[in-house]
């Protein structure tokens, strides 16, 4: 088979249905075509051209063929062959006038892959499809486009001819997708003008300037700004404002400059539009650059950082280029308004929503990084304003703060003043524990655990050690200064590594300031021993994230400056210990003996502070090892009685490490070792229980006999490691001697009064008789009363009374069945808020109360008589601090009384009553801590507390009726906050149930709702979504004979009262401001619904679920409610200067006066449109659904707060006008003859706000709609007519003369019955009669003139 046979075999096989054949049919025909291209493009054209009926995709596939062999092999190609197959693709592409994109889009490839080469016979074959006055094929226009992208140099010069024929098509251009190609067309032509007009140098003509292109560009500007840009459909809207981008910078300047004012709004608000982003912010940038030599453009730092805000997913490509695009956009700004957006951006820092304090981040973090030499100045500045984000409470924040950090460290500003608080601060969050979920995750995409900014944290701070060179002084020593602090614990490992990095890189070059001199940096360091002892985490090497291995590379790097004998034995035994912990070397057996012979070759002199248990253990030891090498006395004696005071006695593991610590200093110190324990036995720590109340055998008599027992063991350890010629002597001497002591000790019998006695005997012997829950109730009822009296003996009587009687019945508890202990709610309840009474002896018998309860409860779970829990056993601890009388600990403690843990869920009512009851407690500091553990207690366990949440409400109602303590009322507050976070909807139904007036209290509750600005959106929504939807009033008779009363629904004006209330929260105004236009559009219709109502006597009649009737007051006012709740709205949302007119004009009493209503409504439109501009847009739109409500008082509100906005020029400039027409020409038909007259008013106002639009549109709707106005049959008092001539007068002003005069015999046969009439005759408003001159009116109709004429003069001799 031959060529030709093989080709056309192909060409048979292009369609085949497997489109893996398809794809090798083509890469042969390339094969074939690039050996042989004309023959193989003959073939082809043959092959279509005989087969004109070839299915499109079978013609799509071989016209990509041809594309790609005129690619490969245009130059081989004869100059015939060329013209011939731009014939071909020229023809297949306009073939069939709809538009079919494959075939046609393959066809106007092979045209743009020809004009690479051959533009001038390409133009000529394009042009002739392209004639002036007809509308072209779509694909022709994506042609050329298309050609002026690939072939710059080549297109530009025909570009000029080629706009001025096509500027008069884009008027012919009706479709959406001509208007989309022509937009793209334009939009490809200026940007290849823009890259001819660069790179001039390499032009084929160089004379070609800006000015060529100007005037058309713009008046393809003008129709695409003024008409196509305003399209319903949101692809051609960004294809429009894809191409005013590159168009802007071809216009004359001062066009541009007149242009940009309007047209950046315009294009950002396109934001709002689409969900498109990324295409407006490429376009937002040109023209940012364009528009920073205007003044106006000041716009930009309104309406920029609601995009740079805007969340990114990092999973969308386009999401992340339109973050980056905006960024640029601030890059620009920041080369002319440096000052002003530097001040903007960290003032947006202390904004407190948490979007708008990450977008500032962000936006801050580029400027460092782009703008390096305008933000030098800036640097101080900057230091100062970070601080503030530095607190933030957010890890979404606070990672964007790490990342701001991170830049500034590459840019110098670390080094400067105030640069360490940010190291301290990647050093905290290096240190920062676990997330703890209290569920489940969150499902929030964008939520930052602590572990991903604790890890985020230590790559930041290994990247200022590795590639931050100007850095290493800096870092160097400080970093060593972290290594003490407990709060920095967590972060050891990645501070180690950090600092073994710089250590051992300053430590190879032999830099001077490797050696670090203690004495010169002072408590910077806290002394040389600091670092070290936080280092010997290598006892516990796998705690706190691993940090035993980094712990003992940096030991060994800065060996040096620790001890001159550390070097060398260190340089042998820590890499053993690396090994053993990486598992590498060979096992030891004693670990911790390595450690210690590390310890033994320092003289270290210092002592820190450090948590209890076994790791504490291990230090002591660790010390008596250093002890042993101490030659200065001082610091041993010094040392040896830190150890003793220091020590938790009652930790068995801490004392035996104390006792050896001690032993093995006794080996060096024999002498200052035994003075010190003897001085440590007649101490006061001894002495201060051995007296009368010792055989209390409370907390401190155990104390004491632990202190005891570390004291036998310290000589026990001080025998066994002592020098054998030294100890023998002092054994009888000396230890013996001492240990004796403490059996000789003392102590009286009697302890309490034979009264005190009696009274628990007679207690215990009741209790006996019924050892059970009830019987327990039964004597705690007589002793409860007590615990909250206003003297301090008798509580403290009362608790240590009952505090017997728990211990009593706990030990002779036996339980035998599964019983409930069911009082334990309430006795929890009631000695939970003693824990922090005035009195410390009621606060420490409170918590010894509590802890026996718990066990009691434990005992009836199951648990054995001497089981021990841990989270119980915490409480023995807290005890300690029940001594000091300071609040804030107190409050704490409180906290920490976790005793929700041990509560069944079935005992949780109860206990949560209790504390509500504890509210009103007669001492302040009670009461306080009844609202602590109540938060606690609701914030833990409220969800599963659906049932009770109404009742407890309620009791939470009468309880603030009495709370005098200022606190505890805040407090209440935050309660009824938590509820509403977990049971939301119970809570508003509840609250919103409450009688009419709202009582204070009813108020301040609602006031609560308000400090929680989401949870405050979301009443505000679903409130604003009942009285959007709910029957404003009801038509009741209450006789035959009386007609008809409107009651205003009830729970209509409860939600409005609720939202009033809520509003004067000053912690709402985030919330307020974010659904203003929703709350302002659905008060303004609540009040419209409300004037001249009235509520029913008694509110149970009328549908509120309270369970006994209430009467009104004669004087409540139902409409005044809501004009009082819009009043506070404007106010909250920082509209003072609405308010005040509106105050100085008394528009607030017309609003409510059925008479003056229109007339206060109109203000209010009035003075928001001067003051309130851009919040209208919203308004209008929440607004417009409203005026097909069927209640006629809504519509009638609406439409007059239309009606006056129409008489303001703000409603051109935001692009309303249209919108507020069109609805006032739906009302002209409204059944309302109120709702016509005033749509009437708002059309005639239009002349007024917006002449310019009467003039350019010659004013035919607005003359048609006052003809109708004129011509209303259904008008009592002629007051549609009349403002119907009144708006005719205005429009009248902005018309053409030549119009007028065509209009004059209507306008006068209109007017002619009135004329007429005395009683409307001076109604007419003069305007209207000054345009009807009197020859006009002589030309048409003589007669008739002379007859009013006549009538008018014998009108004015009666008079």
């Amino acid at each position: 088979m031959n060529r030709p046979q093989v080709t056309l075999a192909l060409l048979d096989s292009a369609n085949d249905k497997d489109p893996v054949v398809r794809e090798q049919v083509r890469k042969s025909i390339l094969t074939l075509g690039k050996q042989q291209p004309n023959k193989v493009l003959s073939m082809c054209q043959d092959y279509l051209v005989k087969h004109p009926k070839l299915i499109v995709g079978h013609r799509v596939v071989i016209l990509q063929t041809i594309e790609l062999i005129v690619k490969t092999k245009i130059d081989d190609i004869s100059y015939l062959k060329i013209k011939s197959i731009i014939s071909l693709a020229s023809d297949e592409m306009t073939r069939s006038k709809d538009v079919v994109p494959d075939w046609q889009q393959a066809a106007s490839n092979i045209l743009v892959a020809v004009g690479n080469k051959y533009i001038n016979d390409i133009m000529e074959e394009i042009l002739s499809k392209f004639q002036p006055g007809i509308l072209p094929h779509f694909f022709v226009v994506q042609t050329l486009a298309s050609l002026s992208e690939s072939n710059v140099y080549g297109m530009v010069p025909f570009l000029n001819a080629i706009l001025g024929t096509m500027l008069p098509m884009l008027g012919m251009a009706k479709q959406d997708n001509m208007k989309w190609v022509f937009s793209s067309a334009l939009s490809h032509f200026s940007e290849s003008i823009l890259e001819y007009l660069a790179n001039l140098d390499k032009a084929p003509d160089p004379t070609v300037r800006k000015d060529t292109f100007s005037s058309e560009i713009y008046a393809a500007y003008d129709i695409l700004y003024c008409s196509w840009l305003q399209s319903r459909e949101s692809k051609l809207r960004l294809t429009v404002a894809e191409a005013v981008g590159p168009m802007s910078h071809l216009m004359a300047h001062d066009k541009l400059e007149e242009q940009l004012p309007k047209l950046i709004p315009t294009i950002l608000s396109l934001y709002k539009k689409n969900t498109e982003h990324y295409v407006i912010s490429k376009v937002g940038r040109p023209l940012m650059t364009a528009a920073v030599h205007v003044p106006t453009c000041t716009v930009i730092f309104i309406l920029l950082p609601l995009q740079v805000c805007a969340p990114v997913d990092y999973s969308n490509p386009l999401t992340v280029k339109n973050h980056n695009e905006v960024l640029r956009c601030f890059s620009i700004l920041a080369n002319t308004f440096p000052d002003r957006l530097v001040m903007f951006v960290l003032q947006k820092l202390e904004n407190s929503n948490e979007r708008i304090r990450m977008g500032s981040l962000a936006v801050l973090r580029h400027l460092i990084n782009s703008s390096t030499s305008i933000m030098e100045s800036k640097k101080l500045l900057i230091l100062a304003s970070i601080r503030q984000p530095l607190a933030d409470h957010s890890n979404k924040v606070k990672k964007r703060v790490v990342q701001v950090i991170s830049a500034m460290a590459h840019h110098g500003y670390l080094e400067l003043e105030g640069g360490d608080l940010l190291v301290k601060f990647i050093i905290q969050h290096c240190a920062l524990p676990d997330t703890y979920y209290v569920r489940q995750r969150p499902s929030d995409p964008e939520e930052v655990t602590n572990e991903a900014l604790r890890s985020m944290c230590d790559n930041t701070l290994h990247l200022f050690t590795t590639t931050v060179g100007r850095l290493t002084d800096v870092l160097w020593p400080m970093l060593l200064y972290y290594l003490t602090p407990g709060q920095y614990s967590n972060a050891t490992a990645p501070l180690c590594k950090s600092l073994t990095l710089l250590g051992t890189k300053k430590r190879a070059s032999q830099e001077p300031n490797f050696n670090i001199d203690f004495n010169e940096h002072g408590r910077c360091l806290l002394g040389e021993g600091a670092p070290f002892t936080r280092c010997v985490n290598g006892s516990f090497p796998f705690r706190s994230r691993g940090h035993g291995a980094p712990s003992l590379s940096l030991l060994n790097v800065i060996s040096p400056n620790i001890h001159p004998n550390a070097e060398t034995l260190w340089e042998k035994e820590i890499p053993a210990l690396l090994s053993y912990l990486e598992g590498k070397g060979p096992q030891l057996n004693d670990p911790g003996q390595n450690l210690s012979k590390i310890m033994s070759s320092t003289n270290y002199q210092g002592f820190w502070s450090w948590p209890h248990g076994s790791f504490q253990s291990f230090l002591y030891r660790c010390i008596g090892v250093t002890l042993q090498q101490c030659s200065n006395k001082e610091v041993v004696q010094k040392q040896l009685q830190e150890m003793l005071i220091s020590a938790r006695h009652n930790d068995a593991i801490e004392r035996a490490g104390v006792a050896m610590g001690i032993g093995l200093c006794a080996s060096s110190h024999l002498d200052a070792t035994l003075a010190k324990l003897d001085d440590f036995g007649k101490s006061d720590a001894f002495k201060k229980a051995s007296g009368i109340f010792s055989l209390l055998k409370d907390k401190n008599d155990l104390d004491v006999e632990k202190m005891k027992s570390t004291l036998i063991l310290c000589y026990g350890y001080v025998a066994l490691h002592a020098p054998e010629d030294q100890i023998l002597s002092r054994i009888d001497s000396d230890i013996l001697r001492s240990i004796s002591n403490f059996y000789l000790l003392l102590f009286p019998q009697e302890l309490y009064k034979d009264t005190f006695n009696a009274l628990q005997e007679l207690l215990r012997n009741i209790l006996a008789r019924d050892l059970s829950p009830d019987g327990l109730q039964s004597v705690f009822k007589h002793i409860e009363e007590w615990l909250s009296s206003g003297q301090g003996h008798e509580r403290e009587r009362a608790m240590n009374t009952t505090a017997h009687i728990l211990e009593f019945y706990f030990n002779n508890l036996h339980v035998k069945n599964m019983v409930t202990f069911h009082n334990l709610g309430s006795l929890l309840g009631r000695l939970a808020p003693r824990c922090t009474d005035p009195n410390p002896l009621v606060r420490r018998a409170a918590i010894d109360c509590i802890y026996t309860l718990l066990y009691i409860q434990l005992r009836y779970e199951g648990f054995s008589l001497d089981y021990k829990d841990d989270s119980v056993e915490r409480l023995i601890t807290l005890r300690e601090s029940m001594d000091n009388p300071d609040h804030s600990v107190l409050y704490k403690t409180c906290s920490e009384l976790i005793i929700s843990k041990r509560l069944p869920q079935q005992q949780l009512n109860t206990l949560i009553f209790m504390l509500i009851e504890g509210l009103v407690d007669s001492q302040s500091n009670c009461s306080r801590a009844s609202s602590v553990l109540l938060n606690t207690l609701l914030k833990n366990r409220g969800a599963g507390l659906q049932d009770l949440v109404s009742e407890m409400l309620e009791v939470l109602h009468i309880r603030l009726q009495m709370i005098s303590e200022e606190q505890v009322k805040v407090s209440v507050a935050q309660s009824i906050l938590i509820l509403a976070t977990q049971h939301l909807q119970t809570v508003i139904n509840t609250l919103i149930s409450y009688p009419l007036p709202f009582d204070s209290w009813s108020c301040e509750m609602w006031i609560a709702l308000g400090a929680d600005s989401k949870l405050a959106s979301q009443i505000m929504e679903m409130l604003m979504e009942k009285l959007n939807i709910m029957v404003p009033y009801v038509d009741k008779k209450e006789s035959m004979m009386r007609g008809a009363i409107i009651f205003y629904a009830i729970l209509l004006c409860q939600m409005t009262c609720a939202l009033k209330e809520m509003m004067l929260n000053g912690q709402s105004q985030e919330a307020v401001v974010s659904l203003f236009p929703q709350l302002f559009s659905s008060l303004l219709v609540r009040l419209g619904s409300s004037v001249g109502v009235t509520l029913p006597k008694d509110i149970n009649s009328s549908g509120t679920n309270r369970k006994s009737p209430t009467k009104l007051s004669a004087g409540f006012d139902v409409c005044g409610v809501a004009v009082e709740a819009l009043r506070i709205l404007l106010a909250r949302a920082q509209l003072d200067h609405v308010v005040k007119p509106l105050d100085q004009e008394g528009a607030w009493d017309k609003m409510k006066d059925p008479q003056q209503h229109i007339t206060g409504v109109t203000l209010l439109a009035r003075a928001m449109a001067k003051h309130a501009g851009p919040r209208l847009p919203a308004i209008v739109e929440c607004l417009c659904p409203c005026l097909n409500n069927i209640y006629e008082c809504q519509r009638v509100t609406i439409t007059a707060f239309f009606s006056e906005l129409l008489n303001h020029h703000v409603v051109t400039e935001l692009m309303m006008m249209d919108v507020l027409m069109n609805n006032m020409m739906e009302r002209i038909s409204d059944p309302s003859c109120t709702v016509r007259m005033l749509a009437v008013r708002g059309l005639g106002n239009i002349a007024v706000g917006s002449p310019e639009k009467v003039h350019m549109e010659g004013g035919g709707e607005l003359l048609a709609a006052m003809s109708s106005g004129m011509e209303e049959k259904d008008d009592p008092g002629k007051r549609i007519t009349l403002e119907a001539m009144s708006g005719l007068s205005k429009v009248l002003l902005y018309l053409d003369k030549k119009n007028v005069q065509l209009l004059v015999v209507y306008i006068f046969m209109k007017i002619k019955p009135f004329l007429e009439s005395v009683t409307y005759y001076w109604l007419i408003h003069p305007p209207l009669l000054s345009h009807i001159t009197i020859p006009q009116v002589i030309a048409v109709n003589g007669n008739v003139f002379f007859s009013q004429l006549n009538w008018l003069f014998g009108f004015n001799q009666n008079k």
